[in-house]
């Protein structure tokens, strides 16, 4: 099974940086990874992704702030968090798939870790 260990979040002012990692393990084929983010009583938001190809996607509100990419060595997904804003407050996600058509579509991944808060203020 894959397993996904996430490390990162915590509590920073607005303008400074986070950095969010996800350890992958249990798959042996390149896998569509991401990060999403989620606020009480609303639907998981995509953030950033990367496919399996190496392709990657940004939310338009965090497109020049965050950068996703993989550690392949380290099989770890990283989101660098850039310029953070009050309103990028959530409950952060990784999450992984053997396939997607959108990988900015949370409703394509299987495979979820629990989460880890960012508080911007």
């Amino acid at each position: 099974d894959v397993q996904l260990v996430e490390s990162g979040g915590g509590s920073v002012q607005a303008g400074e940086s986070l950095r969010l990692s996800c350890v992958a393990s249990g798959y042996t084929l390149p896998m569509n990874m991401g990060w999403f983010r989620r606020l009480p009583g609303q639907e998981r938001e995509g953030v950033a992704a990367i496919a399996g190809d190496g392709r990657t996607d940004y939310a338009d509100s965090v497109k020049g702030r965050f950068t996703v990419y993989k550690d392949n060595a380290k099989n770890t997904l990283v989101l660098q968090m850039n310029s953070l804003k009050s309103e990028d407050t959530a409950m952060y996600v990784c999450a992984a798939s053997d396939s997607v058509t959108c990988i900015l579509d949370p409703g394509w991944y299987e495979y979820w870790c629990q989460g880890t808060q960012v508080t911007v203020s």
